[in-house]
C-alpha cells in the first residue's frame, strides 16, 4: 500500500489569512491520521505578484499557527526542490509532451475577449466555457518551439464526463465542453497556469491526496484531464469547505484584518483560533 503523502502549497502574493491556515491544519490533520507525510511547496511562478517577504512569513506565520511539515524549502526532502520557481525544466517538458499530442494549442484571446464571447452568464469567479475561437482541428500539433509570447489552452474531450470520488464531498461529475472549455495551461508572459503546474509537481513528488478548498472543485476536472494526458498518476481529492467572513463571503489575501501575520501582531493564540474556526 502507498504511503500517504499530503501537502500543502501556498502562493506568496500576499499574508496567508485564516482560511489558508485552517485548510493546510486539515491537510495535516488528514497526513497524522493516515501516518503519512506532509509536503510544503511554495507556489510562486507569478514573478510579478510574489514577493520575497511573503514567501518568508509562510514559514514563519504557518510555523506558528502550529504546522508541522516533513518536506519543504526549509526543511529538504528527496522531491526537492520545493519552490515551483525553480521546477520550470518539469513544466516545460510536459508542455512539450503535450503539444506534440495536439492535445493544447496557441491562443490570442485575451480574458475580456473569453468574457464577451461568453453565450451564457457565469459566476463571477468562474471563467467561462471558452467559445473556441483559436481551436484548430483536431489532431494539429503546432510548429512553435517555445510556449512564449501567446497563451496555451488544453483541448477538453467534448461532452465528456469526467467523474472522480471526492473522499469528503462523494461522487463529483462535470461534463467536459459544458461546465468547463479548453482551459490555459500557460500564459503568453511565459509563466505555467496553476493547472499544468499543480499536476506535474503532484504526480512528481507522488502526492496520494490533495486537500483543499471546495473553491477549486472544478479545477480538479481540468486536472484530472492533465494527468491522463501526460500519463500521470492522479492523487485522490478531499475538498473542504470554505472559511468565510461575516457577509459569508469566502476570505481573500485582501482581509488584511484576518491574516496571520495581523492575528499574530495582535495576540490571538493559535489554539484559540483553531477552536473558533474548525467545526
Amino acid at each position: 500500500m502507498t504511503k500517504y503523502r499530503g501537502r500543502i502549497a501556498p502562493s506568496p502574493t500576499g499574508y496567508l489569512h485564516i482560511g489558508h491556515a485552517i485548510t493546510f491544519w486539515r491537510a495535516q490533520k488528514r497526513a497524522e491520521q493516515n501516518g503519512g507525510t506532509l509536503i510544503l511547496r511554495v507556489e510562486d511562478l507569478d514573478a510579478a505578484r510574489c514577493r520575497p517577504e511573503f514567501r518568508d512569513a509562510i514559514i514563519e506565520d504557518l510555523g506558528w499557527f502550529g504546522l508541522r511539515w516533513d518536506e519543504g524549502p526549509d526543511a529538504g526532502g528527496n522531491f526537492w526542490p520545493y519552490l515551483q520557481s525553480e521546477r520550470r525544466a518539469l513544466y516545460l517538458a510536459a508542455w512539450k509532451k503535450l503539444r506534440d499530442a495536439a492535445l493544447i494549442y496557441p491562443c490570442s484571446c485575451s480574458r475580456q475577449d473569453v468574457l464577451q464571447s461568453a453565450g451564457a452568464p457565469h459566476h463571477e469567479n468562474q471563467e467561462p466555457v471558452y467559445s473556441g475561437t483559436c481551436r484548430p482541428p483536431e489532431g494539429t500539433v503546432s510548429d512553435f518551439d517555445s510556449p512564449a509570447g501567446r497563451h496555451w489552452r488544453f483541448r477538453v474531450p467534448d461532452g465528456e464526463a469526467v467523474q472522480f470520488v471526492d473522499n469528503r464531498l462523494g461522487p463529483q461529475r462535470a461534463i467536459a465542453a459544458l461546465d468547463f472549455g479548453d482551459f490555459i495551461v500557460w500564459r503568453k508572459d511565459d509563466v505555467p497556469a496553476y493547472q499544468l503546474a499543480v499536476a506535474v509537481d503532484d504526480a512528481a513528488m507522488q502526492i496520494t491526496e490533495v486537500v483543499r478548498g471546495a473553491d477549486l472543485l472544478l479545477s480538479t476536472f481540468r486536472q484530472l484531464l492533465v494527468y491522463r494526458a501526460l500519463s500521470l498518476i492522479a492523487p485522490e481529492f478531499y475538498h473542504t469547505e470554505l472559511i468565510t467572513d461575516s457577509a459569508g463571503i469566502r476570505l481573500a489575501k485582501r482581509n488584511a484584518s484576518l491574516s496571520l501575520r495581523e492575528l499574530r501582531n495582535g495576540g490571538a493564540i493559535p489554539e484559540q483560533l483553531r477552536a473558533r474556526y474548525l467545526r
